[in-house]
């Protein structure tokens, strides 16, 4: 739903520090207004009063299922087909290995080179562990369709390329994949909450992703999965774990899985978190998806204009078509990492991925055009004086 004369950004609705241009809500999202109260009411009251009661009373039971079907609204999924838990790779491991046993006859699991490593991590994790005999085939992006062909078991690819933004045709290698008999799976992390997505018309099998980026769920929020209803009830949970099973407290020896999505529920959900989360999805009724989209595009449009005039020693990354991208822009630099430092110590937030990539989000909930315009200017002042060229901004901790 959108409310009638809404007028992106939506500044004053997020926490945002005093004199911040935040270009980083593609890895994590700013803190909603609205969420610290609910928060501490949920601390307060459902925790601190209902005590174990308020599984029921507040029904933290259903609550993967409810928050579920706000993410499913964002990305075209049907009521009941997205639940919420656990972590992405767990939720990527979970689809692959449900893909696999779709298609017990193939040995290949296709990807590109663009993927979010977990991912990949996880394919490669899975293949040791069942001893199959199965391949994980990495390819180019834009070799990932002349690549489907009869011996793939699944495709399994990230829609919006982590480092470049480089997006997917998602319909397109549904299709592929499907014509050749493949199962077909996509990491959303860079996609919802950043453009509009239709996986029912897709007819994807599986989308996992997480909710702490565009979604801003807050770190570590729940990740979510989406089955197609139609092959719900085949799939067999490779993590059967017990909020998964069809009854929970009949406290069966044998798992039993439930009969819809909540099958792909593995333990406990993070109550207090999904709380958070939940809260934050509130905002998305303002929105519409066409409209960000659109001020997406405005606004990265408007920074590649804005860097490419000011900073010609910098390489954009991205491609130039806007529809081929995501809600980013990245720039390559041999001095990209430093570069960054030096953009963040005078309060521009963006990040750096190796080895030259400097990322930058462009979130239309909170940024507008005086924001890109005034960080395109410190960019350029940092790189026509060498600012970067300091010791200081060198030094690399733990999260780049």
């Amino acid at each position: 739903m959108k409310d009638a004369g809404l007028t992106l950004p939506i500044k004053d609705q997020f926490v945002l520090p005093e004199g911040v241009i935040y270009l980083d809500g593609n890895s994590l999202g700013p803190l909603p207004k609205s969420v610290p109260d609910r928060v501490a009411e949920m601390v307060a009251t459902e925790w601190g009063q209902h005590l174990i009661t308020g599984w029921n009373v507040d029904d933290w039971m259903g609550q993967p299922l409810r928050v579920g079907n706000m993410v499913g609204r964002l990305i075209g999924a049907p009521e009941g087909s997205v639940v919420m838990g656990d972590t992405l790779s767990i939720k990527v491991y979970q689809a692959l290995s449900a893909a696999l046993q779709m298609r017990p006859e193939r040995r290949v699991i296709l990807s590109d080179n663009g993927n979010f490593p977990t991912d990949l991590y996880m394919a490669e994790g899975l293949i040791r562990q069942i001893g199959g005999g199965h391949e994980l085939r990495v390819v180019a992006p834009e070799e990932v369709a002349s690549a489907i062909d009869g011996t793939v078991a699944a495709v399994m690819l990230t829609e919006v390329d982590y480092r470049t933004g480089r997006k997917h045709d998602m319909n397109a290698l549904t299709k592929a994949a499907h014509d050749a008999g493949a199962v077909m799976i996509w990491d959303l992390a860079h996609s919802a909450g950043a453009l509009p997505v239709d996986v029912a018309a897709s007819g994807c099998e599986f989308a996992v992703g997480c909710t702490y980026k565009y979604l801003n769920g807050g770190p570590g929020a729940p990740a979510f999965i989406y089955v197609r209803p139609d092959i719900t009830a085949d799939i067999a949970p490779a993590l059967s774990g017990w909020l998964g099973h069809d009854a929970p407290f009949a406290f069966e020896q044998s798992y039993r899985p439930a009969t819809d999505v909540e099958r792909m529920r593995v333990g406990t959900p993070p109550v207090i978190q999904m709380t958070a989360l939940e809260e934050a999805l509130k905002l998305w009724d303002q929105v519409d998806m066409q409209d960000l989209r659109a001020a997406s595009i405005a606004l990265s449009e408007l920074f590649i204009a804005e860097v490419e005039a000011r900073c010609p020693d910098l390489t954009l990354a991205s491609p130039r078509d806007p529809r081929e991208r995501g809600s980013q822009v990245s720039f390559a630099s041999d001095q990209g990492f430093a570069a960054m430092q030096a953009l963040i110590a005078r309060g521009v937030i963006g990040d750096f991925r190796a080895p030259d990539i400097m990322r930058f989000g462009f979130t239309p909930l909170y940024i507008d055009e005086d924001d890109v315009r005034r960080a395109a200017a410190i960019l350029e002042k940092i790189m026509a004086d060498r600012l970067w060229d300091d010791p200081a901004y060198r030094k690399a901790n733990r999260v780049t």
